[in-house]
């Protein structure tokens, strides 16, 4: 039997650095994938921008430390792992491996 062998992910430019404002999200598409990017902590982090409540933009929601909220119901999301950290939102949105290679922001957008 073969082992399944680990892919890397492969890494998509989704904008410059500098086009993410400090403390507001940036929507962008990545691989045909609604994206909202945002700073915090000193990073750049990248989740589904879709609630998992109501199905609306989280990128229309506001940044705050780690978390995202989204602007409809209040529903609040950690950046770092998508688990909502405020209700109404029971379920996690996805999160996506970002890294940065000069002003480039790279986001990897998992095949399921």
């Amino acid at each position: 039997m073969n082992d399944p062998v680990a892919v890397p992910p492969q890494y998509v430019r989704a904008c410059a650095l500098s086009d993410i404002p400090d403390g507001e999200p940036l929507a962008v598409e990545v691989n045909g994938e609604p994206v909202a990017l945002a700073r915090a902590d000193g990073n750049v982090y990248a989740i589904r921008d879709v609630c998992s409540h109501a199905e609306v933009p989280l990128s229309e929601g506001e940044i705050d430390g780690c978390t995202i909220e989204c602007w409809l119901h209040g529903s609040r999301f950690d950046l770092r792992t998508g688990k909502p950290t405020g209700m109404p939102a029971t379920e996690p949105v996805p999160v996506y491996p970002v890294k940065i290679e000069g002003d480039d922001v790279l986001v990897a957008i998992e095949e399921s």
